[in-house]
């Protein structure tokens, strides 16, 4: 098996999509071929040289199973390119998600700190009205 290099904005151990084509389409090939030098040296033990018509079978086979690899391994990039769509439709409404939670969060905070400020300006002016009577500058209110 042929290891290739980590793209550093995937996850370890998860190979992209075009790698793992390439690494599908080269196994094949490579089993192909094996089967091919099989039969050819099942030919020449038994001293029979390959005819044309045996050879053009094996290419044909060949072919046809080539042909048969591209449309998997496209069939199969569709399928995960159409998954890599839904993720990343997830992944954006995701994303809105915590920016409205981020700006509601913000908009919490900025009552929060109004409230305390109108509130602690409010106990400031009775701490104030309260000094000012127990200074003697006001007088108290009648009873």
């Amino acid at each position: 098996m042929t290891d290739f290099p980590e793209d550093p904005d995937r996850p370890s151990g998860e190979e992209s999509i075009s790698a793992s084509a390439e690494r599908a389409r080269a196994e094949l090939h490579a089993e192909i071929e094996r089967v091919r030098r099989g039969v050819e040296q099942m030919l020449d033990e038994q001293n029979a040289p390959l005819n044309s018509d045996i050879r053009r079978e094996l290419e044909t086979m060949q072919e046809d199973i080539r042909r048969y690899v591209k449309t998997r391994i496209r069939k199969s990039q569709k399928r995960t390119d159409r998954r890599v769509g839904r993720l990343e439709d997830r992944t954006a409404a995701l994303e809105k998600r915590l920016d409205g939670i981020d700006a509601e969060r913000r908009m919490t905070e900025w009552r929060i700190h109004t409230d305390t400020e109108r509130m602690l300006g409010g106990l400031l002016g009775e701490v104030r009205g309260i000094a000012d009577r127990l200074e003697g500058k006001t007088p108290p209110p009648a009873l």
